[in-house]
């Protein structure tokens, strides 16, 4: 069940998150959702996670099919030429 949310923020921030929002084509409602959820949320392996990635979590959506594994091999045969 959706709740209505009221929240003060200073215009130009709203501005870009609505900018930013229309530009990947979703909602305001949708990111502050998904931040507070990234946000509340905890993994097991969170203390792993380097500070700085930590600050990108729910920036970057990835598909569902999206092979971690996969990816970072393909780099590493770019990177080094394996």
């Amino acid at each position: 069940m959706n709740t209505k949310l009221t929240l003060s923020l200073e215009k130009e921030v709203i501005e870009q998150a609505k900018s930013y929002a229309k530009k990947t084509g979703r909602s305001l409602s949708e990111l502050v959702e998904s931040y507070f959820k990234n946000l509340t949320e905890k993994t097991e392996k969170e203390d792993d996670i380097h500070p700085k990635v930590k600050k990108l979590i729910g920036r970057i959506t990835l598909p569902d099919d999206f092979d971690e594994n996969k990816a970072r091999d393909e780099y590493y045969k770019e990177k080094y030429g394996i």
